[in-house]
């Protein structure tokens, strides 16, 4: 029987950024359902603040060279890989120079969110599926972490649900407690779109901000994850009205088990 294939797509991953209750979930997940027997691929944005001679990034010329457009301008899609020794994993970070050089993550040295997030979520949802397309890899399951990985449900479910990489594939979310404040320019509605996504898709975006965009990515997924102790408790409300399949916060000891059986009851 052929191994189940599990496509993490993480906001933060330790060692690469510092230890938080998901960078820690980012790093131990992909290696414990690798362990449990399924295939596994993971991705990460590639933030300015990471080391890459310490963590010994390099380009992968092979998977790199296409050009995203966002807004109409051309962005360059840079893929770069590491490894993390003692699980046996590689890690694919999505790059750019306009979006991922800064020296930290989501806010600048004062604390204040980057104005160009919204098109930063695009183009590592947008990068992270071109890439897993031209790895050639169908995953089963794709498990989105935190609320930068947002868009890849909508992406996924419409924009690539003809694509044979896609089109049988289960999504979950994780839902974390990491929200950000601002709101996004109104013309995001506008950037994000591609062939396949409609106005009607949209709704829950009214305003741009946590909030809808975390609605936005539940409607889009089969199956919903809580990933901290305690969330919002209007999203806690949207998902419990979604209906859909659910699993509550789990404890550290447990959570891999808990996944991993969680995938297989998505995928049955």
């Amino acid at each position: 029987m052929e191994k189940a294939k599990v496509l993490f797509i993480s906001q933060e991953i330790t060692p690469y950024l510092p230890e938080s209750p998901m960078s820690k979930i980012g790093r131990n997940l992909p290696q414990g359902i690798q362990e449990c027997g399924k295939e596994i691929r993971t991705f990460m944005p590639r933030f300015g603040c990471i080391n890459e001679r310490r963590n010994q990034l390099h380009e992968v010329i092979r998977l790199s060279g296409m050009n995203l457009i966002i807004d109409d301008t051309d962005h360059p899609l840079i893929i770069k890989v590491a490894s993390i020794q003692a699980a046996r994993m590689q890690v694919y970070f999505i790059d750019n120079e306009d979006y991922f050089h800064r020296k930290s993550t989501l806010t600048d040295g004062d604390g204040k969110e980057f104005e160009d997030n919204d098109e930063r979520v695009i183009f590592f949802a947008r990068g992270v599926l071109e890439t897993t397309k031209k790895l050639r890899w169908a995953p089963d399951i794709v498990h989105c972490h935190g609320w930068f990985t947002g868009l890849a449900p909508l992406y996924i479910k419409k924009a690539m649900n003809d694509d044979p990489h896609f089109a049988n594939s289960k999504v979950v979310y994780s839902v974390y407690d990491n929200a950000f404040n601002s709101q996004w320019p109104e013309n995001f509605k506008e950037k994000l779109k591609l062939d396949g996504v409609e106005d009607a898709d949209l709704e829950v975006l009214k305003d741009a901000n946590y909030e809808n965009l975390t609605k936005l990515a539940i409607s889009m997924s089969d199956g919903i994850i809580q990933g901290s102790e305690t969330i919002s408790p209007e999203i806690e409300k949207f998902i419990k009205e979604s209906g859909k399949p659910f699993l509550g916060y789990q404890s550290e000891d447990n959570y891999i088990a808990a996944f991993d059986e969680f995938y297989d009851k998505l995928l049955d």
